[in-house]
């Protein structure tokens, strides 16, 4: 998706800010996505740290329910596409629609041409054959997944354009900021795509990355100490900034 639709989706000039929240249980996600909600918040996505995906599935249902018209993303943690676009299509059946699927890892091969990337046109075929019709971010040198040499990122990343709505990047682990140079090098390889930064945007560091379109934060927005619950004077903050970031473009 270019980046003047993706922001045009959320009637957001700025970085479109969209909370991750570590699931637990029902009320625990329900209380934050309550949080969020009242600083702002253009959408959430939910991830599943601490059980398998399939014990996920009830409090995304719970979710959806309590909020029909939130602007909801879902992470099953290490698990692709081609795992997650089935089970999104089975919701969607159901009544529960999901707007976003963010992987970790789109499966990229920064090695090989864009005809050869077999993992990654696996993923687009279960995409299609599921009938979701959801925003797909993929993670692209991506942390926690295959080390990718800085010298191969703008090939990965204009390679990821090929396969998903938004090219998403991070830093070395969750918490940990992205090189300003990593993502200078992200946004010229893919032009006008829209891209996504998934890991150490905090309030204070936020101005450095005017050129992301949309962060997925998490530990820069919660409590001191606490993985799983927001700080709303640390999300105001942060909102705030990308505001002000929206004003200059």
């Amino acid at each position: 998706m270019l980046r003047k639709e993706f922001h045009a989706l959320f009637d957001c000039p700025g970085p479109v800010v969209m909370p991750v929240i570590h699931a637990l249980d029902t009320e625990q996600c329900l209380k934050n996505v309550q949080r969020a909600l009242q600083e702002g918040v253009h959408g959430i996505f939910l991830i599943n740290h601490d059980f398998p995906y399939p014990e996920f599935l009830p409090i995304v249902r719970d979710v959806r329910a309590a909020y029909p018209d939130l602007w909801l993303g879902l992470n099953f943690l290490a698990q692709t596409g081609e795992i997650a676009f089935p089970i999104l299509g089975e919701l969607a059946n159901e009544g529960c629609v999901i707007d976003a699927y963010w992987a970790d890892d789109a499966r990229i091969d920064e090695h090989s041409h864009v005809s050869q990337q077999d993992e990654a046109k696996r993923i687009a075929q279960a995409r299609q054959d599921s009938a979701w019709d959801g925003f797909y971010m993929g993670g692209t040198c991506f942390k926690k997944q295959r080390e990718v040499s800085p010298e191969h990122y703008a090939t990965a990343a204009k390679l990821a354009t090929h396969f998903m709505d938004a090219v998403c990047t991070s830093g070395v682990a969750t918490g940990k900021e992205a090189s300003p140079e990593k993502i200078e090098v992200f946004r010229n390889a893919i032009g006008e795509h829209s891209l996504s930064l998934a890991s150490g945007v905090t309030p204070d560091n936020a101005h450095v990355y005017k050129t992301v379109d949309c962060f997925l934060v998490s530990t820069g927005i919660n409590k001191d100490n606490d993985f799983y619950n927001i700080d709303p004077a640390k999300l105001r903050s942060l909102m705030n900034v990308t505001r002000e970031i929206g004003e200059t473009r």
